[in-house]
Parts: structure tokens; sequence; C-alpha cells
């Protein structure tokens, strides 16, 4: 077994300034209001498709033909307001993040950033996010061999490395929690992005239906 790296007693200095930064966790009302602006906007839309709709399409659609166009219509404008507020309104779920969640397509962007820098982003603590999260993993490895190991001697050498696996979990625990905290908003943030292009994909489909809504009630 591979012992683990003796904690850096110079790094600790670095863990107390790096508390001292305002947290990532920061950004989420932001994003979140940004988030309530875009359901509004489209709740408004909505309001006014129901609310005018109707009334314009009295005395103006003749026919069942017409009246199944401009229901038609009308359907498809109304879709596209209910999937833009259905998409933007998971933005305002909160999201479960947990060090797994660092294996999400969605926050890949964020660990390349933070392996191709390690050193602004982590300090002396880790090479890259593997090497930071590696700690807890020996940490937890060495902790389940002391519990069924039965020789005293081996035993004695597994509480000397779980005392330095552990001494390096509480140096690098403040990393690891600012990590998990820039995770946690930028599954927000990717959440947000993936509904502005469904935003685009709803504005198509209300525009379409008000058009042809319009054509059928506007050409009587």
């Amino acid at each position: 077994m591979t012992a683990p790296h003796a904690p850096d007693s110079s790094a600790a200095p670095d863990a107390t300034r790096f508390d001292a930064l305002p947290s990532p966790l920061d950004a989420v009302p932001e994003l979140r209001a940004a988030a309530r602006w875009m359901i509004a906007a489209f709740g408004a839309v909505g309001a006014a498709l129901i609310g005018a709709g109707p009334l314009v399409a009295v005395g103006k659609v003749h026919g069942l033909g017409e009246a199944l166009v401009a229901g038609a219509a009308l359907f498809v404008s109304l879709t596209g307001v209910s999937l833009a507020i259905w998409q933007v309104s998971r933005v305002l779920e909160p999201p479960l993040t947990t060090v797994a969640s660092l294996a999400d397509p969605a926050v890949r962007e964020l660990r390349e950033l933070v392996d191709a820098s390690p050193a602004d982003f982590l300090g002396s603590a880790a090479t890259s996010v593997e090497d930071l999260l590696s700690h807890r993993a020996v940490a937890a490895n060495t902790a389940r061999l002391l519990a069924d190991e039965p020789d005293p001697r081996r035993r004695e050498l597994l509480r000397a490395h779980l005392a330095r696996a552990r001494a390096n979990v509480v140096r690098t625990d403040p990393y690891v929690r600012w990590l998990l905290a820039m995770t946690h908003v930028w599954q927000i943030r990717a959440a947000l992005r993936r509904a502005r292009w469904w935003c685009l994909v709803a504005v198509v489909l209300v525009t379409t239906g008000a058009v042809g809504f319009l054509t059928v009630t506007g050409g009587t």
C-alpha cells in the first residue's frame, strides 16, 4: 500500500486565506433571479394569448375548419410558453451536489479549468481535482484495512498511515468545499444555459402559432 503524502504545514495559511474568500454560492441568487424574470416574461405572453386570443377570434372564425386551425395555432403557442416555463423552472430546483457530481458532463468545463491551472485554484494542496479528492479515498480505504487487520504490528503501521491521511483531509477540506460550491453554481449555470436554448425553441413555437392564429382570425 502506498503511504499518503505527509501533510504540508506550509499550506495551512493558504487554506485560511482561501476560506476567507467570497463563496461561489453568492452567485446562485442572481442566476435564479434571471430564471424568475424569464418565467415572468413567458407567463405574461401566455396570459396575453389566453386572454386576448379567444376574444379576437369571436366573430372572425367561420366554420369548423377555421375553428380547428385557430385552436391548433393557439395550442402551439401555448405549448411554446409551457415548454419555456417548464425548462426555466428547472433552474430553480436545487441540485444535489456531491463529489460524484464532478463526473457530470455539465461540470466538465469546470474540472478542465481547474486541472489546467491547479496552482491558481488549489495552491499547494493538490496538482489536480483527482489528486485533491484522493486524500479522502485513501483515508477511507486505510480505515477499512485497519478495521479488518488482525496483526498488531500492521495495525500500528496502518494507524500511522491513517493519521497522515486524515491530516491531509483536514488540509484539503477548504479546497474541496470550494470545489463543491463551485460545482453547485456550475450545475445551475448549465441548467440556465439549457433553458435559454429551450426558450429559443419556445419563441419559434409561439411565433408560429401566433402567425397561424392571426392568419385565420384576421382574414375576414
